[in-house]
């Protein structure tokens, strides 16, 4: 009975963890390609004002070749990209 029971917590760990970590892949948003609605909720700190000034940014200047091209859109600095670094995929 004591195996069974540890089998099952094993069962559920594993599970668990694996669900984890696909929520955190899953939490990534090019910013090339995105549109408004996945910007605003993939990013801390960009609400749906922010995340159509980078859409508009990226469609008069083109794709963003690195992070901190980010920070030439009105409303985005340094804070908020670093803080979002690890969610955005050019």
């Amino acid at each position: 009975m004591k195996l069974f029971h540890t089998l099952f917590l094993t069962l559920i760990l594993l599970f668990s963890s694996s669900a984890m970590s696909a929520q955190t892949s899953a939490a990534k948003v090019n910013i090339n390609t995105a549109n408004v609605e996945q910007i605003s909720t993939t990013m801390t700190g960009v609400g749906e004002s922010k995340a159509r000034a980078i859409v508009l940014y990226r469609k008069t200047n083109g794709k963003f070749k690195t992070l901190q091209d980010l920070e030439n859109v009105d409303g985005i600095g340094a804070k908020t990209v670093e803080k979002n670094k690890g969610k955005i995929v050019l």
